[in-house]
């Protein structure tokens, strides 16, 4: 998965966590997450789909936990994933 693939798919799950109330289009033109209306809930929801997803703990409390923008999540899984969060584009098999 190329990183402009990441971004498309991360949007998409932001998307999803909000019950489509954020739509992706509006995440991928940046911005604050809260400001485009990501709730905590929305929040959550989509931390837990990241970690499905690509296999990666996201820790909001840890260093460089600020995850406020498109940006900052794909750089959260850049550095969580030994491919730099670029391979594979579906949920992880867990066998």
């Amino acid at each position: 998965m190329t990183t402009t693939a990441l971004r498309v798919r991360v949007a998409e799950l932001v998307s999803e966590a909000t019950g489509g109330d954020v739509p992706a289009a509006a995440v991928l033109d940046g911005g604050s997450l809260v400001a485009l209306g990501v709730d905590s809930l929305g929040l959550l929801r989509l931390v837990d789909a990241l970690e499905l997803e690509y296999d990666v703990e996201v820790d909001l409390g840890g260093p460089g936990g600020r995850l406020d923008t498109l940006d900052d999540l794909v750089a959260t899984l850049a550095a969580a994933r030994p491919d730099g969060g670029t391979a594979g584009a579906g949920p992880v098999d867990r066998g």
